[in-house]
């Protein structure tokens, strides 16, 4: 009986935190009308990033629309959500984060995983990489560094693409789930302007993921969204990806 009982309530607890998503991203919005994206017919969308987009893809799968080869982050109820509301238009996903990537290496892949697609759509979420693997020592990138690699790689994918329409997703962080401790801060959030301002630079959709997490955890704890305060939870997968798609239409 008291197993079941606390069944019940991690159930009804998970669905009050659920159900409460859509009022999550509303109070995470900025004032006034916010700006969207038209889907048009045969649009082609490609998520990029590090491991809270690769999510465990299948990166041997090349292909599109396929839940094996968007893994199992937000980028997968995104894509579903996006193919059974737009199923006339014959949209085609791709998923092409990699773990660990921070913006340098993005560039490196950039015109097999990115140019050669031609995205009508392209959602960037990077930068948590190019502060966390400082801590470790393992890579010594500044701030600037990532201002300046993250512009230039979204200046040449404009030329090369000019059409294209860009979502850059805000690096977040979960403060006092695991990973993330006092180590993190106030460095972190010049990554977080900086991924601002570039977005503002280039005319950008800009999703603050910050904010988001932030106001999710007014109704239910840090590790319910995150299990590290980096990478997403289930529920934490579900409230990016509804996030995502309020900036579509």
């Amino acid at each position: 009986m008291e197993n079941r009982r606390n069944f019940l309530k991690k159930a009804a607890f998970s669905a009050v935190a659920i159900s409460g998503i859509p009022q999550i991203i509303a109070a995470s919005m900025p004032a006034g009308k916010i700006r969207k994206i038209k889907l048009e017919k045969d649009n082609i969308i490609l998520f990029q990033g590090d491991s809270i987009t690769d999510a465990g893809r299948n990166r041997e799968d090349k292909g599109f629309n396929n839940p094996r080869a968007l893994g199992t982050g937000y980028a997968l109820p995104a894509a579903a959500a996006l193919l059974e509301k737009y199923a006339p238009l014959n949209l085609k996903i791709y998923n092409k984060g990699i773990s660990g990537n921070k913006v340098f290496e993005l560039a490196a892949r950039w015109e097999q995983d990115c140019l050669d697609i031609k995205p009508d759509v392209l959602s960037i979420l990077i930068g948590v990489n190019d502060f966390w693997h400082k801590l470790d020592g393992n890579y010594d990138g500044t701030v600037e560094t990532y201002s300046k690699d993250f512009f230039a790689l979204i200046e040449r994918t404009r030329k090369a693409l000019p059409d294209v329409k860009v979502i850059i997703g805000e690096p977040f962080a979960v403060p006092g789930v695991k990973a993330v401790d006092e180590k993190w801060y106030p460095e972190f959030y010049e990554f977080q302007r900086a991924a601002r301002e570039i977005a503002d630079s280039f005319g950008a959709i800009f999703i603050p993921y910050q904010r988001i997490y932030d106001e999710a955890q007014k109704r239910a704890p840090g590790v319910y969204w995150t299990g590290d305060g980096v990478h997403a939870s289930l529920a934490g997968a579900q409230l990016m990806a509804k996030a995502w798609l309020s900036f579509i239409k």
